[in-house]
Formats: C-alpha cells, sequence, structure tokens
C-alpha cells in the first residue's frame, strides 16, 4: 500500500497546515474558553465552508472523484495539531459517512450539498454510559403508526450543544447489547421532546446529554432499514476512530515538537537540558512511536478509500497506538516542561486535556485492543 499523497492531496494538507496555524492556534482555542464558548465557533465553521473541507468527502456528483478519506485525514491532522474546536470529524466525516452509506436517495439530495456548503452541523448521538459501547443502547423507537416515537438519554455527545442534526442510534428490537435491533435516525435539534444539556468539558471543546422524551420522527427519518442500523454505524464508527486518529496524531507531532524545542533551548547546570542522556532517551522513544502511528494511520485511511476488506482491523489498530501515542507524549511534554508545563499559561496543558478526550471518544486504546484481537481470531 503507498503512502505517498497525490498531488491534490499534498496541496489539501498544506492549506489546511497553513490555515490551522494562521487562524486557529492554540491562543484561538484558550481565547474561546475564556470567552466561555464552550467550543462553538461560527465564525470558523463559515472559513472552513468556505475552503471547502466539509465536502472533502462528497462527490460534487456520483461517481465523481473526490480528496477521499486520505484527504480529510490531511485536515483532521492538522486541526489536531493546534486543538482546533471545529465541526469536521462529526459533520465532514460521521455524517457524511452515515449518509453516504445508508441514506435514502432523498435523504441524501437533501443533506449531503448542505454537508458540503456547511450549512447544517451534525451529531453522533450513541452513547448512554461513561464508556464506549456502541450496542448497549436502551433508547427506545417505537413504531406509532406513522413512524416511531423516541425516548432514552444519550450522554457527552460531542457537538451536541450546538449540531443541528442529531444521527440517533436508538432500539427497534432486541435488549441493549443485542447488535440486532438497532436502527439510526435523523433528528433535528428542534423537535418537540428534544432537550439539550450543554457541558463544559476539560478539553473546552465542548459536549451535551440529549434527552428525548416522546419524540416523533417520521419514516424519511430512518437511515437504512430499521433493525439493521448497526451494518451502517459499525463502519461509520471505524471511519471515526480512524479519523480521530489522524486527529490525535497531529496533537501528538504538535507535543512532540514543543518538547523538542524546550530540550535544545531549555538550560540547567550550564547546559541545554536536550544533551542529558535520560532526555534524548524519552524523546527517541516518542520518536519512534510517532512513526510506527502515522504508519497504521496512514494505512487505514487507505484502505477506507481502497474499499479493503480489513478496514475494521486497521481502524482499531491505529485508534489503538494513536490512543497510546497522544498519552505518552502528552504526558512527556507536560513533565519534561517541569514546572511551566503544569500551568495554565502553558500550552502542555492543553494537550493533556484534549488527550484523555481523545483517548476516549470511539474507544479507548484496550477497548480497539481486545477488538483487533476478536477480529483476528485470537
Amino acid at each position: 500500500m503507498s503512502f505517498v499523497l497525490t498531488e491534490d492531496q499534498d496541496m489539501l494538507r498544506e492549506t489546511a497546515m497553513a490555515f490551522v496555524q494562521g487562524e486557529l492556534p492554540v491562543s484561538h482555542l484558550r481565547a474561546l474558553r475564556d470567552k466561555g464558548a464552550n467550543g462553538d465557533d461560527a465564525a470558523t465553521r463559515k472559513k472552513l465552508a468556505e475552503l471547502g473541507f466539509f465536502g472533502v468527502i462528497i462527490p460534487d456528483e456520483p461517481g465523481a472523484e473526490t480528496f477521499g478519506l486520505v484527504g480529510l485525514g490531511q485536515i483532521l491532522e492538522a486541526q489536531g495539531r493546534t486543538l482546533a474546536a471545529t465541526p469536521l470529524l462529526q459533520t465532514a466525516l460521521i455524517a457524511a459517512s452515515a449518509v453516504q452509506l445508508g441514506g435514502t436517495p432523498a435523504q441524501k439530495a437533501e443533506w449531503l450539498p448542505k454537508i458540503a456548503a456547511g450549512e447544517a452541523t451534525f451529531a453522533l448521538a450513541l452513547d448512554e454510559s461513561a464508556h464506549f459501547s456502541p450496542y448497549t443502547i436502551a433508547t427506545e423507537a417505537e413504531r406509532d403508526g406513522q413512524g416511531f416515537t423516541l425516548n432514552g438519554l444519550k450522554k457527552y455527545v460531542p457537538d451536541g450543544h450546538y449540531a443541528d442534526v442529531f444521527i440517533v442510534a436508538a432500539r427497534t428490537f432486541g435488549e441493549a447489547g443485542d447488535r440486532h435491533g438497532i436502527s439510526l435516525f435523523l433528528v433535528p435539534k428542534g423537535a418537540k421532546g428534544v432537550t439539550v444539556t450543554a457541558l463544559k468539558t476539560v478539553d473546552s471543546h465542548g459536549a451535551a446529554h440529549i434527552s428525548f422524551e416522546d419524540v416523533h420522527v417520521a419514516d424519511a427519518a430512518l437511515i437504512g432499514p430499521a433493525d439493521q442500523g448497526a451494518d451502517i454505524l459499525d463502519p461509520v464508527l471505524d471511519r471515526a476512530a480512524i479519523g480521530m486518529s489522524a486527529e490525535m496524531l497531529g496533537s501528538a507531532q504538535a507535543a512532540f515538537d514543543m518538547t523538542l524545542d524546550y530540550l535544545n533551548n531549555r538550560k540547567q547546570f550550564g547546559q541545554l537540558i536536550g544533551s542529558f542522556q535520560s532526555l534524548q532517551h524519552r524523546a527517541a522513544k516518542m520518536f519512534v512511536e510517532l512513526e510506527m502511528t502515522r504508519s497504521c494511520v496512514a494505512a487505514a485511511l487507505g484502505a477506507v478509500d481502497a474499499g479493503k476488506a480489513d478496514v475494521a482491523e486497521l481502524a482499531s489498530l491505529a485508534k489503538a497506538k494513536a490512543g497510546e501515542l497522544v498519552h505518552l507524549v502528552s504526558n512527556e511534554c507536560v513533565q519534561m516542561h517541569g514546572g511551566i508545563g503544569m500551568t495554565d499559561a502553558a500550552e502542555p496543558g492543553f494537550y493533556m486535556k484534549r488527550a484523555r478526550v481523545q483517548e476516549a471518544l470511539y474507544g479507548s486504546a484496550s477497548w480497539h485492543r481486545d477488538r483487533y484481537a476478536r477480529l483476528n481470531g485470537f
């Protein structure tokens, strides 16, 4: 498998890197936090739309070429480098994938152009407990003769505090834990019975608990066949894990670069601390882990675009490696900066806080190691 970007993908990467460095540095996230924006940044969403970033995996017409997930991965890695709070993962990747994979012709015609133009933001309402468990769904969707009635609570929905539309995983058959019986629904934020409780998160990106009380949706809101939503949800979550891995790679790279710069400039006992062998060994370990993870993420991104049969395995490999990487590098970044690394005035703490959220979203490293083992019959 080639890990070399095409000329167009490379240009997209350069554009994304320049944009986040110029428009969305860590100081931008700090400013959003300090004014209580909770990651909600309409001005940035407008700029992303103008750059065409929301439509990277959406063809202009059926069958047309796109930048693919490899292209979108470059943008997500770029935003990870500066911890930018954007709706790209939820809207440009998760929602676009769900509609493309399971949407009806009418849903595709309505929502894909709006996603590509940045006119609608989405959030996947999935988790119902403190841990990622995609089939442990108790939210009910009962037939009411003219559609479905939803009742339940979704916890920690990223972008849920400002999303226009929710993709809700609900149970139409069976019990929590069953793969069969899950259905996916498009639910507008303003639907009667929907309550959004915004959360202030440690990473300053924001999220929300979403409750559904006798929320009626028509049959047209159903994505894919009833009871078979897992067939759509599984590949969507694989893509979400891969996209998050790309973002985590960017965050880890930036934290490593920051640490390396500090090692090469900070002096103790009359010499640069980067000359201390013990710190050199720790830096070397981070570098090796970065390069290994970069290969895993590239393989997973490319596998989706190529339609490979082992996307699930590669998604779990990438997420597990990226989770371990961002945990290691964010810790080392704070520790090697010493006392200043613990202060809010410095940036290392921002990377550590974001890393803890990234690690948990769409499955922890341990969750994905277990899944990888199951998929390979270990």
